[in-house]
């Protein structure tokens, strides 16, 4: 009997590929069968369809879901709910850590119910890249890396060892040991296939690779015609444990490109134009699919920067088809020939294949951009999609800084110790980071060729600039050193710090002290410039207030400028060697040397020797200490990795109204995860720093957010904590504070929620529009459940933190159109009930918010409730989709 479905439409074919062969679900063969033409579905709904005709059981997955698919094309839109197998799962640690962790509870509470704790394994194949962990606390120096090395190790032992455990004690578990690489780009260059297989009986299956992974820019793998995306870790913990993804059939938004890039334009001055483009376009819950003769002019490693930055403009992914450049891609890449004629030769039996006569696909809606049009560009100073064209980055940085100040002066302060003094719009971070760009060569030889150049004209960085590169691939280090250029890059301060996340999640590490000072001091408005995907306010650095991303060489250009408020185009970033005034001009590089250097250095025998043995680790990694055991031994004293609670509330009760409820909190718009469950510092006198400090941590040994995300106790206490979030219960305060009511007393979001617990009363949120945007953090959906809240009622959700909260049995509830937090005129001194959730409960129904103000009025007003599905029906009845599976895997035993 076959692993997959019982394929009711005889789908099921044989390709031979160089003499071997591979039995597939042939799309030629469903079209025959009476699905009609499906050459003009997009490519993406294309791999889709494939998933379900695989799958298909008549249970989870009917013939009338696969007629659903096939019968998008008529409206171009579905209001169908599939379930969605993917190939494999993708983690990262600071999201992977407490994966894991529930996994081992799990196991434990399938123990309890007297079940088979080894029912708790993946399903399917799982990779976890620790990249999140280092941080830049050295810098600018020969010894850096090995220094970053060494203190990461030695923050994350415990963390590390629980991975290795878990590496042993799971199948189809691997672990890319820390010093590696960051997890997309690592993807990108070794572990996705385009085309995967499998055994099935005898028989080998080819299938398109597809994948889910905890972090939001999984979606960088579409670039390379992988379909996947973001979820958080407990639907990824569901899909590894046989759960499929439920979801609506997508609208897909076609983005046509036309044309070729200018000289001097670079793969990030394209994809900060795409997303502000598709932001304001409005494409949350969508796939885009981007098509058109302009991606005959694009790298893979452009495409894979476009489709990295997904979830910036909102989209579930953003896809390009299989094509030449995915071929030519595999093979510089180093991957097994074999595989690579297996992709070509499975995309073009498919219909997957991008050729030059191939139909162009019907859209649910398009959107068209002439490459040549894209300018040089920033983003920022607080969101990915605020695009800023280079010419006028300077002028608008002095605008935001009018705004900040109330119209005062900008000001200066003498730094200690030193000849000079700082001032508003100081770059004090200018980081190489992220692997959005350090993937793409062109851009990283660009910023070799940069400093190259300003290295022989006698430029040098400005002192108060922390300089860092911290690539997402060691082979990044081996073509740069080829070149010659990372000596360059070393002269003026961007030596290796490590092989990871770094500033992009916030681990931007200490600025020197007497910087710091000199910001706090002048309350100088100071900035960070980095080659990152995101830039949301209180991520990089708490003492960065304007923060800018930009392609690696402008981030070198900066840090030869100095400051933000140097317009690049018109006055000169120094002084060279002579005496004269140097222009970025005079050490750009052009397309054509960029080019020639990149052939001139990169092989694929640099792939391959890096990835030939990418699971072993260094010798640090290899001696940590794990146990063998099938269950983990909790360490009581742990500060880092403790045994979560989640398991222990039961069942729940399901469905119930809501009556009484206060709001713990009224937020605006664009909240982020960031701002709900920050990655970042702890500061000693929040709640998750006296709770460290009560259990013998010192200041100095806190780590971050995000490294303790497997201790429910440090992240509770840190839910709502952003230094820069606002709540409007508590005006003129920032960070994590609120009203406890009836009382008014001003205290911190989680010690006003454990008195609110204490008292039984049941507790809101209430926010604006996009509430959740930005990374795919369980912890933003977790945290929220351990603080007591019940629902959050907000203007719109983004997608993967609506899911989250319904994973954790929170209810997502949307304003009407017309009606807002500001509408209802809140203040925070009123209680709520929610009713109309006791009956017969359906996807996308309408519940009943009442309002009972302190002065007696009532007012009532309708609220949509986002469970959007009728499997979210069931994971919220049961408390959660953790409960929902766990519940399943112990009654099957």
């Amino acid at each position: 009997m076959s692993q997959f479905g019982i394929d009711t439409l005889r789908t099921r074919r044989t390709l031979d590929v160089g003499g071997k062969r591979y039995d597939y679900y042939s799309l030629a063969a469903a079209s025959a069968a009476g699905l009609g033409d499906l050459t003009r579905l997009p490519f993406s709904l294309k791999v889709l369809l494939e998933n379900l005709l695989r799958w298909e059981d008549g249970r989870t997955v009917t013939v009338e879901d696969v007629k659903a698919v096939a019968a998008w094309l008529k409206d171009r839109r579905s209001d169908r709910e599939i379930a969605f197998r993917p190939a494999r799962v993708l983690m990262q640690d600071f999201t992977g850590v407490p994966a894991v962790v529930d996994l081992a509870a799990m196991r434990d509470a399938m123990v309890v119910k007297g079940a088979d704790p080894g029912k708790i394994n993946p399903l399917v194949p799982v990779d976890l890249v620790i990249d999140h962990s280092v941080m830049v606390d050295s810098f600018g120096s020969d010894t850096a890396f090995g220094d970053n090395v060494r203190v990461e190790f030695e923050r994350n032992r415990e963390r590390y060892e629980f991975l290795r455990w878990g590496q042993a004690a799971f199948d189809n578990f691997r672990v890319v040991p820390p010093g590696t690489g960051i997890c997309h780009q690592v993807n990108l260059e070794y572990l996705a296939q385009v085309v995967w297989t499998g055994p099935d009986g005898d028989e080998t299956v080819a299938y398109p690779d597809t994948l889910v992974g905890t972090d939001s820019h999984t979606t960088m793998i579409n670039g390379l015609s992988v379909l996947g995306w973001g979820v958080g870790g407990i639907e990824a913990e569901a899909a590894m444990l046989g759960q499929p993804i439920s979801m609506l059939i997508p609208e897909v938004v076609g983005f046509k490109m036309t044309g070729r890039m200018r000289e001097g334009a670079t793969a990030t001055d394209l994809v900060l134009t795409v997303t502000q483009m598709l932001r304001k376009k409005g494409v949350v819950g969508k796939f885009v699919e981007f098509f058109g003769a302009g991606l005959d002019h694009l790298s893979l490693a452009d495409q894979a920067t476009i489709a990295n930055m997904a979830p910036e403009y909102g989209a579930t992914c953003g896809f390009f088809p299989i094509g030449p450049a995915t071929i030519n891609y595999l093979r510089f890449s180093g991957r097994n020939p074999e595989r690579v004629a297996l992709v070509e030769a499975y995309a073009k039996e498919q219909g997957l294949w991008r050729g030059s006569d191939t139909p162009e696909p019907e859209f649910t809606d398009t959107l068209e951009l002439d490459l040549s049009s894209v300018e040089p560009s920033l983003a920022g100073p607080k969101r990915p999609q605020d695009r800023v064209p280079l010419s006028q980055a300077a002028s608008s940085f002095r605008q935001f800084l009018t705004k900040e100040r109330g119209g005062a002066a900008a000001r200066s302060t003498p730094v200690s110790d030193a000849s000079y003094e700082l001032s508003d719009g100081a770059v004090v971070i200018a980081a190489i980071t992220s692997c959005t760009n350090t993937s793409n060569p062109s851009v990283l030889i660009a910023a070799g060729l940069v400093a190259r150049n300003a290295r022989r004209i006698g430029l040098n960085v400005k002192p108060w600039v922390k300089t860092s590169f911290a690539p997402g691939s060691q082979v990044v280090t081996d073509y740069l050193e080829a070149a010659g250029l990372q000596a360059d890059l070393n002269a003026l301060g961007f030596n290796l710090v490590g092989y990871g996340c770094t500033t992009c999640i916030g681990n931007s590490g200490p600025l020197p002290e007497p910087i710091a000072q000199a910001i706090d001091q002048g309350d100088l408005v100071a900035a960070a410039v980095l080659s990152g995907n995101r830039n949301f306010e209180g991520r990089i650095h708490p003492q960065t207030r304007a923060n800018y991303l930009a392609s690696p060489p402008l981030v070198v250009a900066y840090a030869l400028a100095g400051s933000i408020t140097v317009d690049l185009l018109n006055e000169p970033l120094g002084t060279g060697e002579e005496g004269q005034p140097v222009f970025l001009r005079d050490i750009w590089p052009t397309n054509h040397d960029i080019q020639a250097m990149m052939e001139a250095v990169l092989t694929p025998e640099m792939f391959r020797r890096r990835y030939a043995d990418v699971f072993r680790g260094d010798r640090a990694w290899q001696e940590l200490e794990a146990p063998r055991s099938e269950t983990y031994a909790w360490a009581a004293p742990s500060t880092y990795v403790r045994h979560p609670t989640f398991f222990e509330q039961g069942a729940g009760a399901g469905f119930a109204d809501i009556i009484g409820a206060r709001p713990l909190a009224i937020l605006g718009d664009s909240v982020t995860t960031d701002h709900i469950s920050p990655a970042g510092s702890i500061k000693k006198d929040s709640p998750a720093g006296r709770y460290l400090i009560e259990h013998g941590v010192t200041p100095t040994d806190f780590n971050s957010y995000g490294s303790r995300r497997g201790n429910h106790e440090v992240m509770m206490r840190g839910t709502f904590a952003n230094i820069r979030i606002r709540n409007e219960m508590a005006p003129g305060t920032e960070g994590g504070v609120t009203r406890h009511m009836p009382d008014g007393t001003a205290m911190s979001i989680y010690d006003a929620s454990m008195r609110y617990q204490a008292d039984g009363v049941p507790l809101l949120i209430f926010a604006g529009a996009e509430y959740g945007a930005g990374s795919s953090r369980d912890w933003a959906a977790k945290g929220t459940r351990l603080l007591g809240v019940q629902a959050v009622i907000a203007e719109s959700f983004e997608r993967i933190h609506r899911s989250n909260l319904v994973g954790m049995g929170i209810l997502p509830l949307q304003f009407k159109a017309g009606c807002t937090r500001k509408t209802l005129q809140l203040e925070g001194t009123e209680t709520f009930d929610v009713t109309g959730l006791g009956g017969d409960i359906k996807p996308l129904m309408d519940v009943m918010l009442t309002v009972h103000r302190a002065d007696g009025r009532v007012d009532t007003t309708p609220l949509l409730c986002r469970i959007d599905t009728l499997d979210e029906i069931e994971y919220y009845r049961s408390n959660g989709i953790l409960q929902y599976v766990l519940r399943r895997l112990a009654l099957a035993a």
